[in-house]
């Protein structure tokens, strides 16, 4: 266990960790794969959307929204069929419908009573707008990949929001669902990390590539995190 009482600000990953981000591209890209005849199961879509995504943030930086655009396209390259325009755009387009675990709002009003929150999302300001209103917390800081100009699981966009927080290391606690993405890097700069395991024991691919990493702390959901942290 840790001392929750040592840390100041908390800092989150927000799509899978906030945002309910799997939901979200299934509803998307299941419907899109079946209207051109092809028909994979949620782990494979996962799989595939996991490995495309990494391949085009390993690159020179583009916006999120033109990373979406190319995973759509990537499909259409595996499977043999040319997406139209709105399919190209639809997986962007959604993320302004992907809503929050059910514990995520009451959770972060509650760490809000304790701690300074931060965002540090790969994502577009005007995509994680949309996702702000969801979440219904101010957030005292938002470091997005727009403004770092990377994608985590670079160093970069680490010490851009440690820069922005401000604070020593030992007073900041990282939050995140993705090994692959957050921990590994932010153990690596010297931060405390927890991670929100919210698959559990299920079997398939879990976003955290082949990425090996101990955190600190391991939490079922934001719940726990919060029921803890407050005691």
């Amino acid at each position: 266990m840790i001392n929750f009482n040592q840390y100041k600000t908390l800092s989150f990953d927000c799509y899978g960790t906030l945002i309910d981000w799997e939901n979200g591209i299934f509803g998307v890209l299941k419907p899109l794969l079946l209207a051109h005849n092809t028909n994979l199961d949620d782990e494979q879509i996962l799989k595939l959307f996991t490995e495309f995504e990494a391949e085009l943030e390993k690159g020179e930086y583009i916006k999120y929204r033109e990373v979406l655009n190319r995973v759509v396209q990537k499909f259409g390259d595996r499977f043999g069929f040319n997406p139209t325009a709105d399919e190209l755009n639809s997986l962007a387009d959604s993320i302004q419908h992907w809503l929050p675990f059910p514990d995520t709002v009451e959770a972060l009003r509650a760490l809000k009573q304790k701690f300074k929150l931060v965002i540090i999302s790969n994502v577009d300001e005007d995509l994680f707008a949309f996702s702000a209103k969801h979440l219904e917390v101010e957030f005292d800081q938002i470091i997005t990949a727009e403004q770092a100009k990377s994608y985590k699981p670079s160093l970069n966009n680490f010490r851009v929001a440690i820069e922005r927080i401000d604070l020593p290391l030992e007073q900041i606690l990282h939050v995140a669902a993705s090994l692959y993405h957050d921990i590994v890097t932010a153990k690596s700069l010297g931060l405390s990390t927890v991670w929100v395991n919210r698959r559990g024991d299920q079997k398939g691919v879990n976003t955290t590539g082949s990425a090996v990493s101990q955190p600190d702390l391991e939490m079922p959901d934001l719940k726990t995190l919060a029921t803890l942290s407050l005691n």
